[in-house]
């Protein structure tokens, strides 16, 4: 793995690791293909130090056991640790349950922990995390989220992609509609309501075969489609480089995957045209870094999958020169545990950095989690520091 540089400091020794769940009910349940979502579930971890720093983290747990998985794997081997480095407690974690951990719910949930640790340490030293990891602040190219729920129709898909546009937006990512045709439609909707503007498409695993997503887009080829993310079900690399082969338009994937062959066999197979990553799911920043830096060998771009607030902050830090963030559009119910905190401020297409606070920032929301319903039997959202809370 790739060690991540910074300056050489005081030991963290960790004290507790603690994890609450957080469910939030949609409104209007999505639907792609066979996998129905009612509902956006969190996991909030906290990593407690011995002289009083809190790092904190949060991602989607897919409904695994990820609080679970943390009591009772991760939690054990990094309490009581004294740490120098994150990394180095990340290695020796997972390789006590390696089996458990990297992969799956497993992987997201020491994924989270690391970030958490990383944070802790970026607040003990009182820095922004762009700074601990030897970076800075950068404006970038920013994707707003539309169509959702996926049930949206194609005149309510082109009015919300006409007043993104006024606000500054500049690319637009649609997932599939529950139908083939209602796709096409929604996706003609917002090219014609963007017709200079970046327009992707994101299967969310749920097209069929191979044959399936070439006949999809080969419908919609003339609407210069900045991608097709997530064609096909994860796992089959061979079958993802075939259809690369079939189609002209580019493919991008891997932010929901991970584990002993990520992203190697991706890369391996030239089987994507963009690396989709996620912080909270392909081994937290310890993971990350080395993960940019094979996509980096291989000259594959990679892209950031939503958590604008922990992405962006860690991508600049490791000195990601090209990339764009992802954003879910507030009340849509993309990603409801970001719709209270920070928001971006884009022109023309670009968003400027995030406040760089110490750490990752502020990015828990005590007034939004206390409407949600939460699984919190250890207490990781008591007594929460003021620095990571936004107000």
């Amino acid at each position: 793995m790739t060690d991540i540089a910074i300056a050489e400091g005081a030991n963290l020794r960790v004290d507790r690791v603690r994890a609450a769940t957080v469910r939030h009910a949609l409104d209007v349940p999505l639907q792609f293909g066979r996998w129905r979502i009612t509902h956006r579930e969190f996991a909030v971890v906290r990593v407690d130090t011995v002289d009083g720093a809190s790092g904190f983290s949060y991602g989607l747990t897919r409904d695994g056991p990820v609080a679970a998985i943390i009591a009772r794997s991760i939690a054990p081997v990094y309490e009581g640790a004294d740490v120098a480095h994150p990394s180095a407690l990340f290695r020796q974690c997972r390789a006590t349950a390696h089996a458990v951990l990297s992969s799956g719910a497993g992987l997201r949930a020491i994924s989270l922990v690391d970030v958490a640790l990383w944070d802790a340490l970026a607040r003990q030293r009182q820095q922004p995390i762009v700074e601990l990891l030897g970076g800075r602040p950068t404006p970038r190219p920013v994707t707003s989220i539309i169509g959702y729920p996926a049930v949206m129709t194609p005149d309510q898909v082109h009015e919300e992609v006409l007043g993104l546009v006024s606000q500054g937006w500049r690319q637009f990512k649609a997932p599939v509609g529950p139908e083939r045709e209602l796709t096409i439609a929604r996706l003609k909707a917002a090219r014609a309501a963007a017709p200079d503007g970046w327009v992707g498409l994101d299967g969310n695993y749920s097209l069929h075969d191979i044959d399936d997503v070439v006949d999809l887009e080969g419908r919609v080829r003339d609407l210069n489609l900045g991608w097709i993310e997530d064609p096909l079900p994860q796992g089959d690399a061979a079958a993802m480089a075939r259809l690369r082969e079939r189609i002209g338009t580019p493919i991008a994937a891997g932010d929901d995957q991970g584990g002993a062959y990520f992203p190697d066999a991706l890369l391996a197979t030239r089987a994507i045209d963009v690396l989709r990553v996620d912080i909270c799911a392909n081994g937290g920043l310890t993971g990350l870094a080395t993960v940019v830096e094979k996509a980096k060998v291989a000259g594959i771009p990679v892209s950031p999958h939503m958590f604008a607030h922990f992405h962006t902050r860690a991508l600049d830090g490791l000195g990601v020169e090209s990339y764009s963030g992802e954003w879910g559009i507030p009340g849509a119910g993309v990603h409801p545990m970001d719709d209270a905190l920070e928001q971006p401020v884009v022109v023309d297409g670009v968003m400027e950095p995030l406040a760089q606070e110490v750490g990752f920032g502020r990015v828990v929301s005590p007034r939004w989690i206390a409407d949600q319903t939460v699984d919190d039997p250890q207490g990781a959202l008591e007594q929460l520091p003021d620095d990571v809370c936004v107000n």
